[in-house]
């Protein structure tokens, strides 16, 4: 039985977030499609499976008792006495709060990351966690950030992270094989998390914002339905008729 832990290059105690993006770094190198190179074939295998057991609480439970909690689990607990997230705790500095939002998200403080994130973006005008990130760093955190969101019914923000995101990567690609995630989880919520779930001024904000990140034709027409359905809630005939009139238009 393979070490899915050192397959994978995280610690026994990883939270999922840690596994899903050590999983993107990796497959990103050893897809043959990325590659061009037939022998990562097998090596790209072996880290599927090690993800797929890894990310399933029940297997990944298994897969601890069979494997690893008897040979490896020991060696790896913490020996540091420093302990960063209190310091950064106590620093009020938007700096230090950003870094301590993607800190929790990856060390099992998920509820804690989403909180103080909705604080900062409440509390503090023009608050960007991605200014305090590598573009990278950003990209992948804010991902996993967004999924938190939707968890928790935090449509709206959960958007607002993911359009950061599908914007650097129109810039300059890094997600690559893995911007389909992003596009379809932007998707879904657009879709099915925003109408009816944020007020329709925020929801036509939404919409309107979505029509410049390239969903395409039949997305974009389906966004301008629901826009014309939230104008007409608010008493806008005019504006409504005219989105009606670009929907129809798209869907030829």
């Amino acid at each position: 039985m393979e070490d899915c832990y050192k397959i994978l290059g995280v610690r026994p105690n990883a939270t999922v977030a840690e596994i899903r993006r050590a999983y993107r770094e990796k497959a990103k190198l050893l897809h043959p499609d990325a590659s061009g190179k037939m022998e990562t074939t097998k090596q790209f295998q072996r880290l599927v499976k090690a993800y797929e057991t890894l990310s399933d609480a029940k297997q990944r439970s298994l897969f601890d008792e069979a494997f690893f909690m008897r040979h490896h689990a020991k060696a790896f607990r913490s020996t540091n006495s420093f302990d960063y997230r209190t310091w950064l705790l106590a620093r009020t500095d938007e700096e230090s709060r950003s870094k301590l939002i993607f800190f929790d998200l990856m060390h099992g403080h998920e509820d804690d990351a989403v909180a103080e994130f909705k604080r900062m973006s409440m509390n503090h005008a023009g608050f960007r966690l991605a200014k305090w990130f590598t573009r990278e760093d950003f990209m992948d955190y804010g991902f996993i950030l967004a999924e938190e969101l939707i968890l928790r019914d935090e449509y709206y923000d959960a958007f607002v992270l993911l359009e950061q995101i599908i914007r650097m990567e129109r810039t300059y690609e890094y997600f690559r094989l893995f911007f389909p995630e992003v596009m379809d989880l932007a998707r879904t919520v657009l879709k099915y998390r925003i109408d009816g779930k944020i007020n329709d001024e925020l929801a036509l904000d939404t919409w309107e914002r979505a029509l410049e990140l390239g969903f395409g034709n039949k997305d974009d027409a389906y966004f301008l339905r629901k826009m014309a359905g939230a104008y007409r809630r608010v008493g806008d005939e005019h504006t409504a008729r005219i989105c009606d009139e670009e929907a129809a238009r798209l869907a030829g």
